[in-house]
Order: C-alpha cells, then sequence, then structure tokens
C-alpha cells in the first residue's frame, strides 16, 4: 500500500500486512459462489483481494473514502464496496435483493466497536452462519471462555447462546501497520442451528442483573427476585443462590428467563 497513506486513529485503522496470516483468516471462510460474504473494514483490501478469489457474492463496507484507490479496482459484478460506517448501515436492506446460500461476515475489528458490531449483527437478526474476525486479544478471551473464568461474563453468555465461538490463533502486533499496543486473536462464531425457544428481552434482563455485580451472588444481584424460586430453578443444575452467574452456562440463564417472570 501507499507509504504514505494517512491512518486515522478515530477509525482504529491498524492494516494486517502479514500475507500468512491473511491466509488463514480466509481460509476459515469456507464460501463458494452460491453464498454472500460480507466484510467489515476491508481497509487497503488486504483480505478483500483473497475474498475475491472465493467467487462468492462480497459485499465490504468500508467507513475512509481514503481506501477507494486500494479498493475500487477490485469490485466487479459480484463485489460492491459501500462507503458507509457498518453502524449505521441497514445490512438487512443492503442484501434484500441478492439471492445466495449462507451468508460470512469477516473482519479486522476497531478494538472500540468489536462489542457494537457483534450486537447490532444480532439485534438486527441477521442470518449469519459464520463470522471470522480479528479482535483485540483479550477480547477474544472473554468471548470465547468457560464459565468458573475470570474472563466469563455477560457478554460471553450472550455469544454463547447463539455461537459456538473457537479461539482460531494469535495475531502479533508487528502483522500490523502501524502496529498496535496489543496482539490480537481471530476468532470463529459459528451460528447454532437448534437454539433453546426463550424471550430475548427476559434473557437480556436477567443475564444482566445476575452480573450486574460480578463478585457478589445471586442472593445479592437477584434479590429483587423470588430467591425461593431462583433456588429451585438452579437446583437442577446442582448450584444455589449462594453461587456467582460467572459459574452459570449460558442453558441456566435460559432455564432462568423461562420460568421466573
Amino acid at each position: 500500500m501507499n507509504k504514505n497513506f494517512n491512518f486515522k486513529k478515530k477509525f482504529g485503522q491498524n492494516f494486517l500486512i502479514d500475507k500468512d496470516k491473511t491466509q488463514r483468516i480466509v481460509d476459515l471462510i469456507n464460501a463458494n459462489e452460491e453464498d454472500l460474504i460480507i466484510e467489515i473494514g476491508p481497509g487497503a483490501g488486504a483480505l478483500t483481494k483473497r475474498l475475491v478469489k472465493k467467487n462468492a457474492k462480497l459485499i465490504c463496507y468500508e467507513i475512509d473514502d481514503d481506501t477507494k484507490e486500494y479498493l475500487l479496482p477490485l469490485e466487479n459484478e459480484k463485489t460492491k464496496i459501500i462507503y458507509k460506517d457498518f453502524l449505521t448501515a441497514n445490512v438487512q436492506e443492503d442484501i434484500k435483493d441478492i439471492e445466495y446460500n449462507n451468508l460470512y461476515i469477516v473482519g479486522n475489528l476497531p478494538y472500540y466497536i468489536t462489542t457494537p458490531i457483534i450486537e447490532k449483527i444480532i439485534k438486527e437478526e441477521v442470518d449469519v452462519k459464520k463470522m471470522v474476525f480479528m479482535v483485540q486479544k483479550e477480547v477474544g478471551e472473554r468471548f470465547a471462555s468457560k464459565p468458573n473464568s475470570k474472563e466469563y461474563g455477560s457478554i460471553t453468555v450472550f455469544l454463547n447462546y447463539y455461537f459456538n465461538i473457537k479461539q482460531e490463533f494469535i495475531v502479533g502486533r508487528r502483522c500490523f501497520n502501524p502496529a498496535p499496543n496489543v496482539d490480537s486473536m481471530v476468532i470463529s462464531l459459528n451460528q447454532k442451528p437448534d437454539r433453546l425457544p426463550v424471550d430475548m428481552k427476559k434473557f437480556d434482563r436477567i443475564v444482566r442483573d445476575s452480573f450486574q455485580f460480578k463478585r457478589k451472588n445471586l442472593r445479592n444481584n437477584l434479590k429483587n427476585y423470588d430467591l425461593d424460586k431462583v433456588n429451585e430453578i438452579l437446583g437442577k443444575y446442582n448450584y444455589d443462590i449462594t453461587h456467582r452467574a460467572e459459574e452459570f452456562d449460558y442453558k441456566v440463564f435460559v432455564d432462568l428467563s423461562n420460568n421466573l417472570f
């Protein structure tokens, strides 16, 4: 890329320059010509160049107009660059006229908006088969953490309801230009085909309330609920209200949501 490119801190621009890591990310997207790929933040097109070769339908959301010199040459009848902030885009509207079998989403996400991007995809009910994201290492560890680990929190529970999450590999800070201050991690999120039925508003409420004071147990965090009923539900999993939320698998919160209201 142009060595004089003006990297913009406000956009969290750290472009991946390691070709091996780039190819490993692309290899995690097993799309074919009948599928659709959405890339978030293509930047100088390091991933985009390789995604185009899959011959799938491809939409890229890029916020920085200055990247046009790299991205416009990659456009073709199946590849479209949309110069818009993904967080303000109406994704369902943008893809409504595209025929495809499976949807994949990939991106090197700016650290400060990683969670809002994923929450947007979930909230807008974008039916995505698999997502592959490069995120800050600590964020990846949090997303893929297991119960009883210090990284486990409310966002972990939400994501595990929707996806099977896997830590794929670490990407060191020297693989970027400019180099960030932290290492990154590539994670994959595969949609769970048969999710447990639950009212998401109730699920959201019970999870947030359960984690509101992470070091406190459920007796304290859910004191405004029927604690006898909470105890009864937790008993099925050999827990009680003296336990902390960080000890529970997402299925416990689904059960609480379905039976407490």
